[in-house]
């Protein structure tokens, strides 16, 4: 950073989000399967801040739990103001000397890069009071606007039912996200009223005061003014979503990922595909899935921590669940579900088959419908599948068990001890032939039904 002060994140996360109509905190609502509030804080941990305070209120108790102890969470009550919110971390960082990055909990798609140009423009030669994130929207709407003279200094914050004709022609919009000295911001704050409409102290007030005082306030502004979205609804929330979906597609395809129709593949926020990885539609990608080079994931397949190796095929309409491991040039097809199992180096699960809590050597071929019972209501147990090892269709390998390399078991199996390396089981009932009873029996029941319509 282009300072050598530390810094204070301040993050504002005290409000209602009744729009929402939820039980679940606003900024807990996830975005690519993470939460708001998780996609600010990693952006914010980028940066090593010395300090991170979590302002709630709301539903308090559901944002202490998720923040833990990557910061100090401070109350908010009543809610009377962005202001006042920034007010509630005074105590928490009383003798902190560093710079102050105010944040919204509900707007997690702010970049690290902005925030760190935020903290470095108060260090400039003109060393400003506030420094203001701005943006400049296709649509300005009703934002507030900040007013800025021709090198970028602030005129003045104003709302924009409080704006003339002139002020709303400005297109530069107030995000709400500021940076300050420690020592600024609170006298400032101390300095606020509220003598509003709404009664509340509104935080791009201090600007005002600091301008009043002689002080020089400065904006720096995003290009991308998707960037300081927030979320404060249903409909903003799958606005959001989209946008993190259409990003992360641009970004794949440009690293050498081949998407067949990318608007119906959804990734998550920690999804790894490596080049040359080609995915077919409507495929979602659930949280913890990496992904290596040459593998092809197949329409309408979904996957969520596993490990896809080099090579590999997936689908189509697979289901690769937590704990899932594929290695190089192994393969499962159409309804095939992995769960905690590892399938070796060219073994092969075609179609209909479920392998849960297993190992499966290299060169395998499970048959179509086989399961590995793993579950007895109480406790999980490990099926191990030798290499080469053949498992005829529609087996049952009840765990815990262990089928030797090169083995074979005969289809329709039920394999409940372990078979030795190179030998066959075959697990039937004996089978029985009554000539001529199939024609006796359907001679007899059509009787009965035709005397029943009589």
């Amino acid at each position: 950073m282009n300072t050598t002060r530390e810094f204070a994140a301040v993050i504002l996360a005290a409000g209602k989000g009744s729009r929402l109509k939820s039980g679940l905190h606003k900024v807990l609502h996830p975005v690519a399967g993470r939460s708001i509030i998780d996609h600010l804080m990693a952006s914010v941990e980028a940066l090593s801040p010395a300090r991170t305070i979590v302002v709630v209120g709301d539903e308090r108790q559901q944002v202490i739990d998720r923040v833990g102890a990557r910061a100090e969470c401070v109350v908010q009550e009543p809610q009377l103001g962005t202001g006042h919110a920034v007010a509630q971390a005074k105590d928490a960082l009383k003798g902190f000397t560093g710079d102050v990055l105010m944040l919204l909990g509900d707007a997690p798609f702010i970049k690290s890069q902005t925030m760190q140009d935020m903290l470095a423009r108060l260090h400039a030669p003109d060393a400003p009071a506030v420094v203001v994130l701005g943006f400049e929207p296709a649509d300005p709407l009703q934002y507030g606007r900040v007013i800025t003279h021709a090198d970028h200094t602030i005129e003045k914050m104003v709302e924009f039912k409080d704006a003339n004709e002139a002020e709303r022609a400005c297109r530069l919009c107030n995000s709400g996200l500021m940076s300050a000295r420690a020592e600024d911001l609170f006298d400032l704050l101390d300095r606020l009223d509220n003598d509003n409409a709404q009664g509340e102290f509104y935080l791009p007030d201090i600007v005002n005061i600091a301008v009043k005082d002689g002080r020089t306030c400065a904006a720096v502004t995003t290009e991308n003014p998707d960037e300081v979205a927030g979320i404060n609804s249903r409909a903003e929330l799958a606005q959001a979503e989209a946008q993190w979906q259409a990003l992360k597609r641009e970004e794949a395809m440009a690293a050498g990922v081949t998407l067949r129709a990318p608007e119906t593949v959804f990734f998550s926020w920690d999804t790894v595909l490596a080049n040359d990885v080609t995915v077919e539609p409507n495929v979602v990608f659930g949280p913890g899935v990496t992904v290596a080079s040459g593998a092809t994931i197949r329409a309408f397949s979904h996957l969520e921590g596993a490990t896809v190796g080099e090579g590999c095929s997936v689908g189509p309409y697979a289901r690769l669940r937590p704990g899932a491991v594929m290695e190089k040039g192994s393969f499962v097809g159409n309804f095939v579900e992995m769960k905690k199992a590892t399938l070796g180096e060219g073994a092969k699960a075609s179609h209909l088959t479920y392998l849960g809590d297993a190992e499966v050597g290299a060169g395998a071929n499970i048959g179509a419908g086989t399961i590995t019972c793993n579950y007895d209501g109480y406790f999980k147990y490990k099926t191990v599948i030798g290499e080469r090892a053949f498992i005829g269709s529609n087996s049952a390998l009840i765990a815990p068990v262990t089928i030797g390399a090169d083995a074979i078991v005969a289809a329709g199996s039920a394999v409940s001890r372990d078979v030795g390396a190179g030998d066959l089981r075959m697990v039937r009932g004996e089978q029985i032939v009554k000539p001529g009873w199939a024609d006796r029996f359907h001679d007899a029941m059509k009787k009965k039904k035709a005397a029943e319509r009589k």
